[in-house]
C-alpha cells in the first residue's frame, strides 16, 4: 500500500483486518519495511491491523536530499502523520535499530497516542548515552557512527565491488533473499546517501525522559552493535511496565534472526495486562541531553 502525506508518499505493508487493534512497525538500517514479514503475518494471524512503512529516505517518494531533514523530531512526526492518515487515534508501536530510537522517542513525546511500546536491540537513548560516557566497551562498538558520517566516501566504500560491504553488514544471518532485496533498494540512486542521513543528521533537539508506557525491550548478546552495560541500563530510563528479554547467541538482526522468538515475544507484550517478567522500572534520571 501506498500512504500519502504532506511529507510525500510512503511505501508500507499492511496486513490483518482492518478493524483491528493497530500495531505501526519501524525498520532500521540498512533494510526496509521487508524486515517484519515474519512479525506481520503472525501479528495478522491473530487479528491485529499491522503496517510497516519504508521509513523517510527509504521510500522513494519522501527522500529528501539535506541531512537536516532526518531529524529526530522529523521522524516523530512522520509516525504521528502515517497514523493520522491511517486514522489511528492510539497504536502500538514497535521498533528495530534506528526504528527503536524513534520508537523510543515517540513513545516519551506522545505517551497518549503509544499504547504499548516494543524496541528491539535499541537502547533508550538515555541509557546510550550514559553508557557512551562511561563504558569503554559501548564507545568502541559505537565508532562506526562517526565513520559513516563521512560523505560520499561512505557511500562508495559500501557500493564498491558489487556492494560488498553492505551486504557484509548483514553477516549472514538473515535471509538470502532479503540482503538482495536491501541491497537493491539501496542501489538506487540517492538511497544510500538518504538512509545515512539518519546518522548525518546531528544530535536530537531538547531532551528524553523516562518511558511510561508498558515496554517490552529485547536484546540478544551477539549484537555488535549495542552492549550489554547500555542494554541493562535501559531499565531504568521505564517506569511503566517493563519486559526485559535477552536472547543468547543471537546477533543483531533479531527480527530475521530469531523471528518465531520475536513473534512470540510481541505477542505475549500485547496480550499482557500489565503481568511482565523480568522488570527493572527504577528511573534513572528525568531527562538526557545527548
Amino acid at each position: 500500500m501506498s500512504i500519502s502525506t504532506a511529507a510525500g508518499v510512503f511505501d508500507a505493508i499492511a496486513a490483518g483486518p482492518s478493524e483491528g487493534r493497530p500495531v505501526l512497525l519501524l525498520h532500521g538500517f540498512p533494510q526496509t519495511r521487508l524486515v517484519w514479514r515474519r512479525q506481520i503475518a503472525a501479528l495478522a494471524a491473530h487479528g491485529y491491523r499491522v503496517v510497516a512503512p519504508d521509513q523517510r529516505g527509504y521510500s522513494p517518494g519522501v527522500r529528501p536530499e539535506r541531512p537536516e531533514d532526518y531529524r529526530i523530531s522529523v521522524l516523530v512526526e512522520d509516525v504521528l502523520t502515517l497514523t493520522e492518515e491511517l486514522g489511528w487515534t492510539s497504536f502500538d508501536l514497535v521498533g528495530h535499530d534506528w526504528g527503536g530510537a524513534v520508537a523510543w522517542w515517540t513513545a516519551d513525546a506522545h505517551p497518549d497516542r503509544v499504547r504499548t511500546l516494543t524496541v528491539v536491540s535499541t537502547p533508550h537513548p538515555g541509557a546510550l548515552a550514559t553508557t557512551l560516557r562511561t563504558d569503554p566497551d559501548q564507545r568502541e562498538r559505537s565508532r562506526y557512527m562517526l565513520d559513516w558520517r563521512e560523505t560520499p566516501a561512505t557511500e562508495e566504500r559500501m557500493l564498491a565491488n558489487n556492494a560488498d560491504k553492505l551486504r557484509a553488514a548483514y553477516a549472514g544471518k538473515i535471509p538470502q533473499d532479503n540482503a538482495e532485496a536491501y541491497v537493491r533498494h539501496l542501489s538506487q540512486p540517492g538511497a544510500l546517501t538518504a538512509a545515512l542521513n539518519w546518522y548525518r543528521a546531528g544530535r536530537p533537539e531538547g531532551a528524553i525522559g523516562v518511558i511510561d508506557v508498558p515496554t517490552l525491550y529485547v536484546w540478544s548478546t551477539e549484537d555488535t552493535a549495542f552492549g550489554p552495560a547500555a542494554a541493562r541500563e535501559t531499565g531504568r530510563w521505564v517506569s511503566g511496565p517493563y519486559r526485559f528479554e535477552i536472547l543468547e547467541g543471537v546477533s543483531h538482526w533479531v527480527p530475521e534472526e530469531a523471528p518465531e522468538t520475536l513473534s512470540r515475544l510481541l505477542g505475549e507484550h500485547l496480550r499482557a495486562d500489565g503481568e511482565y517478567g523480568i522488570t527493572t522500572n527504577t528511573p534513572a534520571v528525568d531527562s538526557c541531553r545527548k
